[in-house]
């Protein structure tokens, strides 16, 4: 292997990231332009080894997010999907070739029910499409990797030979994947070991698993793949994805780490940077970590029972197989308040595991001392929410100005709201609602003269205390196109006022952007269907 590819350690795992590919197929988890590149810069500090950085040929916003992100990303291959098809292929390589070091991943299913109900294909057509597609996969990148969609569902004697013959016309990495969650870990064993005795030149390249969650085994079945012979592990932050999502990232990794005496395996990522890379991800994509998800959930190391704390308090090892400092959880009970000074609150953050450009750290610090003015006393939460914050792409050009609201009980509420729109003119309206909120909603709709139905609304709080902020998350409709808005404050109402034009900011933006075609839009929607 050349220093294109990923390691050619026997005993390291190769850690293949595709939250910005089969992540954003999570729905509620598209992610704007500059949001993904966020990601991809966080997943490179982390240390991943591969950045799948989405599907090229699925529109002209997915390809210059992935031209992008293989432009401005140092370290990590960057690697563009693909269907068995020159064009894709085509759209793949242009996105990415500018990357110093770049993989095209092409798939195509394999299994029974796919040839027959999706692909309405032969065995001898697919085999051929998928030596003809990798062949000239080759011919562009030195770096191909092949998966048979499907392939834990595929027979085993197929599977084999279209493996074989994928190695044979250039690829370099073979995935298997458990596309639809439906394998088992002795199950997944033994595909691996049947390949391993029945495929020509297997040694000669990479084996690697990608695993969905249907079952709830997405991690278990890929460290059973790992002890078979896989040395590439594909995955996403807080394991996100199609249906039940993928195998998760922290989970995979930290069991490789905890339990290395078992496994004898290692990988690169800087376990420190999982709590920070998990809390960036859960922000840009809407998606709240659960209390008990294992590894980076605020459970994970909490010990409420009198024996656990009991235990604790004379060794952490009695009931912690890991330390919170190894995924980058150090909170303290620190309280930062407004007499703090900038060198304080730089190295708050750095303990917290984020390190800001100058820019973005003078904008955190401003409004760090304004909410320090609202709250007395600050927390590692507080900071967290202004951090993750920074950088924000939802800026777009209305801005409020100005919020009033009223509301008795029993009878209905009122707001008025002065927008500020980036073209200098300015436009205050007034609604009324069932609450506050609701007449906050309508006020902007009527000001911003964009009308849009509220799926969802949520409200949940990020810090402690009894003046702890709240995060207010907006999922709404229009045009048949979903959008997501959050926002972050002390006051609830206008969190969520913040939230809805933030939402407006999105959709003025894809308004401004040229429609699509109906070719483009029936194009679309096929590829939402894949779930390699």
């Amino acid at each position: 292997m050349d220093s294109n590819h990923a390691t050619t350690d026997q005993n390291r795992v190769v850690i293949f990231d595709t939250t910005l590919r089969d992540g954003e197929q999570s729905p509620g988890c598209s992610m704007m332009p500059a949001e993904k590149l966020r990601i991809a810069k966080a997943l490179a500090d982390l240390g991943v080894d591969v950045i799948e950085a989405g599907f090229p040929a699925a529109s002209k916003g997915d390809w210059e997010s992935v031209h992008t992100i293989a432009r401005e990303v140092k370290g990590p291959i960057i690697c563009g999907l693909a269907r068995s098809s020159r064009e894709d292929i085509d759209k793949a390589y242009s996105a990415i070739k500018i990357a110093a070091r770049h993989r095209i991943h092409v798939f195509l299913a394999t299994s029974a029910i796919h040839r027959e109900h999706k692909l309405n294909m032969a065995k001898e057509e697919i085999l051929r499409a998928a030596v003809d597609a990798v062949r000239y996969a080759h011919s562009l990148c030195a770096d191909v990797e092949f998966s048979p969609e499907d392939a834990s569902r595929t027979e085993l004697e197929f599977l084999a030979q279209v493996v074989e013959a994928v190695i044979a016309a250039g690829a370099t990495t073979i995935n298997i994947p458990d596309t639809v969650g439906y394998t088992t870990p002795q199950e997944f064993m033994e595909v691996f070991a049947y390949l391993k005795q029945h495929v020509r030149d297997i040694d000669q390249v990479v084996l690697s698993v990608h695993c969905h969650n249907d079952l709830g085994m997405a991690v278990a079945n890929s460290l059973s793949a790992a002890l078979a012979g896989a040395r590439q592990i594909e995955c996403t932050i807080n394991g996100i994805g199609e249906r039940a999502g993928n195998c998760s990232l922290e989970e995979v990794v930290m069991a490789l780490k905890t339990r290395e005496s078992f496994y004898g395996l290692t990988t690169g990522i800087n376990s420190a940077r999982l709590y920070p890379t998990s809390r960036l991800v859960s922000t840009i994509t809407g998606m709240p970590i659960p209390r008990n998800k294992a590894i980076v959930g605020e459970n994970a190391f909490a010990h409420e029972s009198g024996i656990h704390q009991h235990g604790m308090l004379k060794h952490h090892s009695t009931y912690e197989i890991m330390r919170p400092q190894d995924v980058g959880l150090s909170r303290t009970h620190l309280v930062l308040g407004k007499h703090s000074g900038r060198h304080a609150l730089r190295e708050r953050i750095r303990e917290l595991g984020f390190d800001l450009p100058e820019a973005e750290l003078n904008r955190v610090f401003d409004e760090f001392k304004a909410l320090a003015d609202k709250k007395k006393e600050l927390f590692d939460g507080d900071i967290e929410s202004l951090v993750l914050r920074a950088g924000d792409s939802a800026v777009g050009p209305w801005l409020i100005e100005t919020l009033w609201t009223s509301a008795t009980s029993g009878s209905a509420a009122s707001a008025v709201v002065r927008l500020a729109h980036s073209d200098g003119h300015h436009v205050e309206q007034g609604a009324t609602g069932d609450g506050p909120i609701d007449a906050s909603f309508k006020a902007i709709e009527l000001a911003t003269g964009i009308s849009i139905k509220l799926n969802k609304f949520e409200v949940r709080s990020v810090t402690e205390g009894e003046d702890a902020q709240g995060e207010a998350i907006v999922y709404v409709e229009h045009n048949q196109r979903s959008y997501r808005g959050s926002s972050i404050s002390t006051n609830i109402i206008e969190s969520s006022a913040r939230a809805y034009i933030e939402v407006i900011n999105r959709i003025d933006a894809s308004r401004n952007s040229a429609p699509p075609t109906h070719a483009q839009l029936e194009r679309t929607a096929q590829l939402a269907k894949v779930t390699v």
